[in-house]
């Protein structure tokens, strides 16, 4: 399939599957090349402003208010936190704050709250980045007007998975929040989380359905499933090594400008699972010991191995 072909079919995304693993990292990698710098890895930072007590049942979030999970609840964060927080991430070398509160869609009371988080950090130098579920056209546009750079807002799985993960909402509104995203100017940041008992069928789809939106994601998160106890996917099987980098591989081949970037599961990744995916395409990562409320690799770890590997992070630069 042509690079500048606009839509991709699961036939098409299959054959990446199913190709041999080194020819498959071979058109990844040289894709890859065209598009970005082989030294370069993008460093983000999130913090949980607000965290548990959500009303959606995610199978997969310790945050969901419908599960006995061992989080503790926390109102949202006072501002001078938030900057405090910013501040440090940007020491560290992250080139984008992200924001992540656990609601179905903002409160009225607290979203002038979020506004003055958006603007405080790009204050302090950075990118900003918020996830606070679904949004209505005038929310949308008053984060544009506050500055806001990317709006995060996962599709998590395939069409057909979906019904069995999420109940609260569906994926028709996900895509509805994303096309206000897009029209009031914010740049998308929207991926996935693989292991959640899908089907290789359904990780193609979830594939399909990003790089098939209006506009690819600038910005595209995989992650790896984190099974929680007291979630309904704590018993979930671990994905196969090889079938993860396939799906960074393939989301790379699909998606040539967009930011790959490795996310929650790193924690149960070896340096050398990592190293894989980054030669597949990855070339974004958290920084932080934290992905909201699950466990992230230490910050130290992390600048020592890109160092190890020769990259050069933008804020280094």
């Amino acid at each position: 399939m042509s690079m500048t072909q606009s839509k991709w079919c699961a036939i098409t995304v299959r054959q990446f599957y199913e190709m041999p693993f080194m020819e498959l990292m071979a058109k990844a990698m040289t894709i890859h090349l065209q598009h970005h710098k082989a030294t370069e890895m993008e460093l983000c930072s999130l913090l949980s402003i607000k965290t548990g007590a959500c009303p959606e049942d995610c199978a997969y979030c310790p945050q969901s208010g419908h599960y006995q999970t061992e989080l503790e609840r926390e109102s949202l964060l006072p501002l001078e936190a938030v900057i405090a927080q910013a501040k440090n991430a940007k020491a560290n070398g992250a080139k984008r704050f992200c924001m992540g509160a656990a609601w179905r869609n903002p409160p009225k009371k607290d979203f002038p709250k979020v506004v003055e988080m958006i603007k405080a950090v790009k204050n302090v130098g950075l990118e900003t980045c918020v996830t606070l579920g679904m949004l209505d056209d005038t929310q949308a546009r008053e984060l544009h007007e506050a500055g806001l750079d990317f709006y995060n807002h996962n599709l998590d799985t395939s069409p057909e998975h979906y019904k069995k993960i999420i109940t609260t909402r569906t994926y028709e509104d996900r895509l509805d929040t994303l096309e206000r995203v897009r029209e009031n100017g914010i740049h998308v940041c929207c991926g996935g989380i693989i292991g959640m008992g899908e089907t290789r069928e359904d990780r193609i789809e979830l594939l399909v359905q990003l790089a098939n939106l209006p506009e690819p994601p600038k910005s595209v998160p995989i992650n790896r499933l984190i099974p929680i106890k007291g979630t309904p996917l704590e018993h979930a099987d671990n994905i196969d090594n090889l079938e993860f980098i396939r799906t960074i591989a393939a989301a790379r081949i699909m998606m040539p400008a967009s930011m790959i970037r490795l996310s929650a599961g790193r924690a149960t990744m070896s340096d050398e699972t990592q190293i894989l995916c980054f030669l597949a395409g990855a070339n974004s990562i958290w920084l932080g010991d934290k992905l909201l409320t699950t466990q992230n690799p230490d910050s130290d770890h992390d600048m020592n191995l890109l160092s190890k590997l020769g990259f050069n992070t933008p804020a280094h630069a």
